[in-house]
């Protein structure tokens, strides 16, 4: 195994393995890719504040989000399409967090179901859903979510039409990937990936097809994608969904005061400061910008996350000094599983555990409930002064 000492160490491994397509799925924003960049570049203008000369014995990472203990506050974020990163990608990515001691999130847009994640997990895990206008399945969504013994549901509030991702259109993005002279020529090159989508029955969307009316097959799926979502979602429409699950709930997709207000009214247990990593409204601000402005509006009244942007332990450091209870990773596991499968999300969370507990160390604190602002160094005019009207 090659020495992987940071996540673009488990990239660069990444993009040689896994087909063009797949490949710019995930590493790729909406649009000009600017909130896909200062996700990422944003966090580099926050700097560490090193202290010396203190008792660094004795550091724990270990936490609670949403009133589930974790290993350290970091869980897996929902990524559609996980299975066509690494065959069975889905389950492989909650057997490492469940052994890892994080949450692992199934997305709605998975390839593996929520019973195939289920039948190979021993630990419960999170659903993420999407505000979808038919209430039947959003139903049974939720009743199979239960049955799996799903611990929190995540409510994605982001996406109720889809930014357009230009790559994805001209790579012809689809599940299974649809044969062509460039796909096969590309494929032909990943052999190891190629190996792994033969030996599994798993290469179609598990929670969809044979589950949503009139989606027998993935030939009838794009036809309900493109109907599926709720253009007129409101805030009473979530309240139904906060009807239909009565365990922890999560609202992804918070980037406004006002929209985590509102998150907080309709009996949410967490709100997740995300913008979909870059992929929905190009031009918006990144997520760490935005955290301190919902920190300032609800941050003593809900557990506030952030998503979006994280590649390293020092992200995470960041955004918990910061204010956030809990953070996800979502392109820095993936590169780990297109990688090297099960064992490089085991990978990518170690590195970023271990780059946590060393900073936290040489910031001069123990226990990772103790970081705050107090930590860092944040330049003078970090989130901008906008003007709205």
């Amino acid at each position: 195994m090659p020495v992987i000492t940071n996540i673009d160490d488990l990239k660069r491994i990444y993009q040689r393995r896994v087909p063009r397509m797949f490949y710019d799925y995930c590493e790729s924003g909406s649009w000009t890719e600017q909130t896909f960049r200062e996700n990422t570049s944003d966090f580099d203008q926050i700097r560490l504040r090193q202290r010396v000369a203190l008792d660094m014995t004795g550091r724990s990472t270990a936490s609670q989000m949403i009133d589930q203990d974790v290993s350290m506050p970091v869980a897996l974020a929902p990524v559609g399409l996980t299975g066509m990163q690494h065959a069975d990608g889905e389950i492989k990515a909650a057997k490492a967090a469940e052994k890892f001691g994080v949450p692992y999130t199934l997305s709605t847009m998975s390839i593996c179901s929520i019973e195939d994640v289920a039948e190979n997990t021993t630990k419960p895990f999170w659903l993420q859903v999407y505000t979808l206008k038919d209430d039947d399945f959003m139903q049974r969504l939720f009743d199979r979510a239960k049955d799996a013994k799903c611990s929190a549901a995540v409510i994605t509030v982001d996406l109720q039409l889809l930014g357009q991702r230009h790559k994805d259109l001209k790579n012809g993005l689809s599940a299974p990937p649809k044969l062509t002279v460039k796909s096969i020529a590309d494929m032909m090159t990943k052999v190891q990936w190629g190996l792994g989508m033969l030996g599994t029955k798993r290469r179609f969307f598990g929670n969809i097809v044979g589950h949503a009316k009139g989606v027998k097959d993935p030939s009838s799926l794009s036809t309900w994608t493109a109907e599926a979502f709720d253009q007129a979602l409101d805030w009473d429409r979530i309240r139904e969904f906060r009807k239909m699950w009565d365990g922890p709930l999560i609202i992804k997709g918070i980037l406004d005061a006002e929209d985590a207000k509102q998150a907080l009214n309709v009996g949410a247990d967490a709100i997740i400061v995300s913008n979909h990593g870059g992929r929905q409204l190009d031009g918006a601000l990144s997520s760490i910008k935005s955290l301190p402005a919902i920190m300032d509006a609800v941050g003593d009244k809900i557990e506030v996350h952030l998503d979006s942007g994280i590649r390293s332990g020092q992200d995470v450091l960041k955004a918990l000094s910061m204010g956030a209870k809990g953070t996800y990773i979502g392109r820095a596991y993936i590169y780990g599983l297109g990688a090297m499968g099960e064992a490089g999300v085991t990978k990518s969370l170690e590195v970023i555990h271990k780059e946590l507990d060393t900073s936290m160390g040489l910031c001069g604190v123990r226990q990772v409930g103790d970081l705050s602002e107090n930590n860092l160094l944040i330049p003078e005019g970090f989130e901008g002064k906008w003007q709205t009207r």
